[in-house]
């Protein structure tokens, strides 16, 4: 039977366990749905009772323009190399500590600015899942090595090659570069980027075809159905 985002949502449900909080990774190329699978995942299951689900992305952990620049990196912004990999590892793994105790702070993306933002998202004791998604996460180099052991599941989007770039392009330009310069981009930058995710498919605990992203086999509904107990 093919996987639908119902079958998502009742797997993301089963992951906390014994009261435990459980952190779910969504991985996958630029442009290949993670944030929008994200987004519905933690919309849905929340419903409208107490939020129990927690969003936390990668791209928080980005390095200011003004370090990139310091180290020449900032016409690869988006490369591996140009993450605070070990930070956002730590933060992982604080979540796991500290489930019971204060909130947890994570930094948030402000696409905007393309900088980060220091403390913007709170992640509450309540918080039993936690949802975070990002290129790199099934990465075995360097710092990134260490975050797919901070995960309970990660889970691979793919996405028909011709709309993912489409997107990419498009979401370039609403942040505010022309076509040519999205094109530049996208070709010179984005996809030097997915050569080198696209083999970690293979690590994903789950593939998620673009059959089972959000809207592709039914419409989302504006209710979840509550927390697991």
């Amino acid at each position: 039977m093919a996987l639908t985002f119902d079958d998502l949502l009742r797997r993301a449900r089963s992951l906390p366990r014994d009261g435990r909080r459980a952190i779910l990774g969504i991985a996958g190329s630029p442009g290949a749905g993670k944030s929008t699978l994200a987004g519905h995942l933690v919309r849905e299951l929340n419903g409208s009772g107490q939020p129990w689900v927690a969003h936390v992305p990668m791209d928080g952990f980005h390095l200011a323009d003004a370090e990139l620049d310091r180290l020449g990196r900032r016409d690869r912004k988006g490369a591996p190399d140009t993450f605070d990999a070990a930070g956002y590892a730590a933060l992982l793994g604080r979540l796991r500590e500290e489930a019971d105790d204060d909130v947890v702070y994570a930094p948030g993306f402000e696409r905007g600015l393309e900088q980060p933002l220091a403390g913007a998202l709170p992640v509450p004791p309540a918080a039993r899942l936690v949802v975070t998604e990002g290129n790199y996460l099934l990465l075995e180099t360097g710092a990134w090595a260490r975050v797919r052991r901070r995960l309970d599941e990660v889970w691979f989007c793919v996405l028909d090659e011709e709309e993912r770039l489409r997107r990419l392009i498009a979401r370039h330009e609403e942040f505010g570069k022309s076509h040519q310069e999205a094109v530049a981009w996208v070709l010179r930058t984005d996809e030097r980027n997915a050569e080198l995710i696209a083999p970690t498919r293979d690590r994903a605990d789950l593939v998620v075809p673009e059959s089972a992203l959000p809207g592709a086999s039914r419409p989302v509904k504006p209710a979840g159905r509550g927390a697991p107990r």
